[in-house]
């Protein structure tokens, strides 16, 4: 993948020069065929969201 992930929800995008276990922090989800990035920082805000599986434009 040459594209840098970039946050979904705040735009905020991944430094490709993050150690390892820094960068498994970002969530990568497929949403109606579209693969989506959140941030580690909106994934706890929209925590609750995110595990009861609501649309993320229910966010």
């Amino acid at each position: 993948m040459t594209d840098t992930p970039t946050c979904a929800v705040c735009g905020r995008r991944r430094r490709p020069d993050l150690p390892p276990a820094e960068a498994l922090t970002w969530i990568h989800d497929n949403e109606r065929g579209r693969v989506r990035f959140t941030c580690p920082e909106c994934a706890r805000a929209h925590l609750r969201s995110i595990e009861a599986k609501l649309a993320a434009e229910y966010w």
